[in-house]
């Protein structure tokens, strides 16, 4: 009786833990060149994260509190900077710099926002701040 209790526990036990990928959060990171740094924290479920740094000296982070947000940073050039942070349900936040020493920061704190946006050149700056529900931002920029 013993036996077949530690085993039906074991089973179960196997079995929930094979299911919580499905509900898990995700991250994926693609880094080429040298020097390049990225992290991340997620809290919640069904969290996406996506970085793709090519160049050098590049740093992406990435922060997500709650439930189904997305982020996706893309970097190529040298010395650039993106970070994004989302507290909430079903945020969507995008960074697409292209150049040398461009900074980004993207804060969304609600349900439903989303940011995206994609520098081009060289020093540009970029800061957007959400606050509320169902938000959309975007820019372009060509520095110099």
């Amino acid at each position: 009786m013993f036996r077949k209790t530690v085993i039906a526990t074991t089973t179960a036990l196997v079995l929930s833990t094979a299911v919580l990928p499905a509900s898990a959060n995700g991250i994926n990171i693609e880094q080429f060149g040298f020097g390049n740094v990225t992290g991340g924290t997620q809290n919640g479920f069904n969290n996406l994260i996506g970085i793709f740094q090519d160049g050098h000296a590049n740093e992406g982070l990435s922060r997500q509190f709650g439930n189904s947000n997305t982020t996706a940073i893309g970097q190529t050039g040298s010395h650039n900077f993106a970070d994004t942070w989302q507290n909430g349900f079903g945020n969507s936040a995008g960074v697409g710099q292209f150049g040398t020493d461009h900074n980004a920061v993207m804060t969304q704190d609600g349900n439903g926002n989303i940011a995206a946006g994609v520098q081009v050149g060289h020093g540009c700056e970029a800061t957007v701040n959400q606050a509320g529900s169902s938000n959309v931002a975007a820019f372009v920029q060509t520095c110099p």
